[in-house]
C-alpha cells in the first residue's frame, strides 16, 4: 500500500487491508489534522480493500467531520463501488461523480 500527496489530496494505491491499516490510518489522520477544506482520496490505484480498510476510510470520514472537513473519494474502482453500495456507505460518503448504481454489474 502507498499513499502520496499532501493534506488536501492523497493518492492511495495497492491494498488497503489489515496489514496496511495502521500505517494508512496514521497518514490519513495526519492529513486531516494538518489541513483545511476537503480531503480528496484518489483511489484509482487501489487494488483491493477489506473490512479493516473500509473501517479506516470510515474512521477518516468521522475524523474529518469532527475537524470541520469533508472526506471526498475520487476514482473509486468498480469492485469497491459495489461494496460501498452493498453496505449502503455510498449514501454516507462523499464520492466525486457519485456511483451509478444501475451501471454496476450484479453479483
Amino acid at each position: 500500500m502507498y499513499i502520496r500527496g499532501d493534506h488536501a489530496e492523497l493518492v492511495v494505491g495497492g491494498r488497503l487491508d489489515v496489514r496496511s491499516a495502521a500505517d494508512a490510518r496514521t497518514v490519513l489522520h495526519t492529513a486531516v489534522d494538518d489541513g483545511v477544506g476537503d480531503l480528496v482520496l484518489d483511489l484509482s490505484g487501489l487494488d483491493s480493500w477489506d473490512a479493516t480498510g473500509l473501517g479506516v476510510i470510515m474512521g477518516v470520514h468521522r475524523r474529518a467531520g469532527r475537524c470541520g472537513r469533508r472526506l471526498v473519494l475520487r476514482e473509486v474502482p468498480p469492485q469497491m463501488q459495489r461494496l460501498l453500495v452493498a453496505t449502503r456507505l455510498h449514501r454516507i460518503l462523499a464520492i466525486e461523480g457519485g456511483i451509478g448504481v444501475e451501471s454496476l454489474p450484479r453479483v
